[in-house]
């Protein structure tokens, strides 16, 4: 039998990078393409891999790298809006058996109206426009598969980290006001209930839906089975570096009228609580759960910054703003 053909247009992020790795180094027999404009140094391509050179955003560039090229599955990592979903439309259809666009978690009804959130719980989020594009994807590639037949697959990622990134709002920032001993901030009351997920959890879970033929027209989320609320995830990167964090807990609207980049990520995912069923996924992957606790994650987290002093970059600005939540809630 032949390789499973697959293209991922990225391949580099966080959960591209561990799908590439689990894609090629795992037991799948997947020749697998990878499409951008280049390697990152922080998430290198795995050996094994065919590489195709061209900007995602120029149609003509990426109609050329693949010239001659049929694929069992494509996955494109960066799409983000309806003009990209249907530039790969128009590329892809009638070569490729499967189409998996990567949406969010964030796309769920927010808040949600009942706990665990499944595949059926609605799409609605007035508060970020990330997750509004994302659904009009969703919409999109629902249409193109019941009026065309197009072979859409979509997966939603929850909050997937590894050791780059520090899951806490504020990155090193928050990490650094750890380590100095200043206040970090937490929003809300730091009680709501949040699931991570490791990449290599998520990687373990996808790559086995890649040429999958019940995958087809159907809607997945991955995330880990387990839960914390954002008091333990602070504790846990606070232990993992040796130090006991001070939390300062400031309500999300006012983080938001202070910065409203962030709070957008807040109120439009991150302060509303994110307790998954992940039944449907298993229900095509027998056996995969995910095992890694953030307490490993958190160190492997912690080890990463802790390696190399150019990671350690302070956002100034960030900082500054944090203090000011902070001393306004009486803590200095």
């Amino acid at each position: 039998m032949s390789k499973l053909r697959v293209l991922f247009i990225g391949g580099t992020g966080v959960i591209s990078s561990a799908c590439a790795r689990e894609a090629v180094g795992g037991d799948h027999d997947i020749e697998l393409f990878v499409l951008n404009r280049g390697q990152s140094a922080t998430h290198p391509l795995p050996a094994g891999v065919r590489e195709l050179r061209a900007d995602v955003r120029n149609a003509t560039a990426v109609r050329e790298a693949v010239a001659g090229l049929d694929f069992d599955s494509v996955v494109d990592f960066v799409a983000f809006t309806t003009d990209h979903v249907r530039a790969d439309l128009d590329l892809f259809r009638g070569r490729t058996g499967q189409y998996v666009f990567i949406s969010t978690a964030s796309a769920y009804q927010t808040p949600p109206a009942r706990l665990p959130i499944t595949e059926s719980t609605p799409l609605r989020n007035p508060y970020w426009q990330y997750s509004r594009d994302k659904i009009a994807c969703e919409d999109l590639l629902v249409a193109e598969y019941r009026e065309r037949g197009f072979p859409a697959t979509i997966v939603r990622p929850s909050h997937t980290y590894d050791a780059t990134k520090t899951v806490l709002s504020g990155g090193w920032t928050s990490l650094a006001r750890m380590l100095a001993g200043k206040p970090v901030i937490v929003h809300g009351d730091g009680t709501s209930l949040w699931t991570v997920t490791h990449n290599t959890d998520f990687a373990r879970a996808f790559v086995p839906l890649l040429g999958h033929p019940r995958t087809l027209g159907e809607a997945f989320h991955i995330t880990s089975d387990d839960v914390l609320t954002w008091d333990q995830i602070a504790y846990a990167l606070g232990s993992a570096l040796g130090v006991a964090p001070r939390l300062v807990h400031v309500p999300s609207e006012v983080i938001a009228a202070h910065d409203p980049e962030w709070g957008a990520g807040l109120l439009g995912d991150k302060t509303h609580p994110a307790v998954f069923d992940n039944a449907k996924v298993k229900s095509v992957v027998p056996g995969w759960h995910a095992v890694i606790p953030f307490e490993r994650g958190a160190r492997e987290i912690a080890d990463w910054y802790l390696a190399d002093p150019a990671r350690q970059v302070v956002n100034e600005r960030l900082d500054a703003l944090m203090d000011k939540l902070a001393a306004g809630y009486g803590v200095a």
